[in-house]
């Protein structure tokens, strides 16, 4: 294993398709007011990335992700040719939480576009740090996140007991396996040249 690495992404791009997206909006633009959410943006706000690179091997039954085994057959493919992977988790910190309870009494059409932005906002900080892993180590597979296909949510224990991203990002996992600050992903992605 090499890391835990940590990464700060102050001001991901974020795309404004996909805040439409995550509001179930048909608009092709950003309403104003959606507009104006963005803008109000605390500079406080900051994506965070705590991360890991192991070794995987094929087993019998599934793969030895240097951390833990899974029999997932949707993560087998994923990563097939890959000999390496990055763990990561990756929040956008508790302000957005902050700004979605504080809205719920006063505008619950803002607390929406802060929900929606908020979901956009830690995919910004996902994609720039994808980018990234590009440019360190060339070709890389999509990231895949536990819940995904046949990758089961419980993966995010072994996730957590590895990566410890309450200590270094400030992001916990309940008991119900949901994790807060709630914009956040965890996510393996394969690296096709070894890392």
């Amino acid at each position: 294993m090499t890391g835990p690495f940590v990464r700060t992404y102050p001001r991901p791009e974020i795309n404004e398709k996909e805040i439409l997206r995550y509001a179930g909006c048909g608009e092709k633009t950003l309403p104003q007011q959606a507009k104006e959410c963005l803008q109000a943006l605390p500079d406080s706000i900051a994506g965070r990335v705590v991360f890991a690179v192991y070794d995987i091997k094929p087993l019998p039954d599934g793969l030895d992700l240097g951390f833990a085994s899974t029999a997932s057959a949707d993560l087998k493919k994923n990563l097939k040719n890959c000999a390496k992977i990055v763990l990561f988790a990756a929040t956008a910190g508790v302000g957005f939480d902050r700004l979605v309870r504080r809205y719920e009494r006063l505008s619950p059409a803002a607390a929406l576009w802060y929900q929606s932005i908020g979901a956009a906002y830690v995919e910004g900080v996902c994609d720039a740090f994808c980018a990234d892993l590009k440019k360190e180590f060339g070709d890389t597979r999509p990231r895949f996140s536990p819940g995904y296909g046949d990758l089961p949510l419980t993966l995010q224990k072994e996730i957590f007991a590895t990566l410890q991203p309450e200590k270094h990002i400030g992001l916990t996992l309940g008991d119900n396996l949901f994790m807060t600050p709630s914009k956040s992903v965890t996510a393996i992605v394969g690296l096709t040249h070894g890392g």
